[in-house]
């Protein structure tokens, strides 16, 4: 492997620092390399490359705005054998404490991003002779695809956030439990779920919002700087998906849904939309982990069907 990085980054130096990462999904080293400290995360599964690819898609995304601070990428490499390297910005991170209200504002911003620029466009369509600003989404989607774990996630643009999300985030899930599962009272609820999805965005005014796509704690730190956010599985949703997680497995400090919710006022139903959006959560850690995520997956249909 280390051959391979010193050939691909066109190093002579490369020197391991720090102890290795092990997480769920991929192993990460950090490198001292002749232009500066990188991380490379390591995966060997067949889909590696496609998963790194919707990661430095997303992270370039994120990166764009302005607005949030996430590890630039670097370079994307085959790994003979089978799997994939990734390499990015290496930085000094420490988990997310004193700057867990100013990470809730900015991605507040982030949220908010592309509703702004919607406006922006509108006024600069106005004035004569200057052109529209082009990079304004309408849809909800990205651009390719990208992984949330390592299950692949289809981002196929849709005009309308319901039909997206209950197509392309839970019944995507739900069709691998039954592939694995055969899960009979998995599909039962379902099937009296997802009559009642739309009545939970009735009268709610859904505009494409660039998501992390996975922030739950283990994705978000902070430097000396500010806070960072990491391993992301971008799309354009509703913003309030990203708080369903944040909420989740450890959850956030109460400081950052405080300063988010200053920003971004809590529409009415956010509770039963929340426990939508977690019930994606749980569903997705059923197929990653097993059946120990079964019963907060079907408990949360049931809360949501009384």
């Amino acid at each position: 492997m280390e051959q391979l990085l010193r050939a691909e980054l066109r190093t002579a130096t490369l020197r391991a620092f720090g102890s290795p990462a092990a997480g769920c999904i991929s192993e990460g080293r950090a490198y001292d390399t002749d232009a500066g400290p990188v991380f490379v995360k390591v995966n060997r599964r067949p889909q590696a490359r496609q998963m790194f690819e919707g990661e430095m898609a997303s992270l370039e995304a994120l990166r764009s705005t302005g607005v949030v601070r996430a590890p630039r990428p670097i370079a994307l490499i085959d790994v003979p054998g089978g799997g994939a390297a990734f390499v990015m910005e290496h930085l000094k991170m420490r988990s997310l404490s004193s700057q867990a209200s100013v990470l809730g504002e900015q991605m507040a911003d982030l949220h908010l991003h592309n509703q702004r620029l919607g406006e922006k466009r509108k006024e600069v369509a106005s004035t004569v002779g200057r052109p529209a600003e082009p990079q304004h989404v309408t849809k909800f989607g990205f651009h390719t695809g990208t992984c949330c774990g390592f299950i692949p996630q289809v981002n196929e643009w849709q005009d309308d956030w319901a039909t997206f999300f209950t197509r392309h985030r839970l019944q995507a899930q739900l069709d691998l439990i039954e592939k694995d599962y055969g899960d009979r009272e998995a599909q039962e609820l379902w099937s009296r779920l997802q009559l009642k999805i739309p009545q939970l965005f009735g009268g709610l005014e859904i505009v494409p919002a660039l998501l992390h796509g996975d922030l739950w704690s283990g994705n978000v730190a902070e430097d000396d700087t500010g806070p960072v956010i990491y391993d992301p599985a971008s799309f354009y949703g509703h913003a309030e998906f990203e708080l369903a997680i944040a909420r989740m497995f450890g959850g956030f400090p109460r400081s950052f849904f405080t300063a988010y919710h200053r920003k971004i006022p809590k529409a009415p139903g956010f509770d039963q939309r929340l426990l939508l959006y977690q019930l994606f959560n749980y569903l997705n850690h059923w197929n990653h982990f097993g059946s120990s995520y079964r019963g907060p997956s079907l408990g949360t249909m049931r809360k949501l069907l009384k």
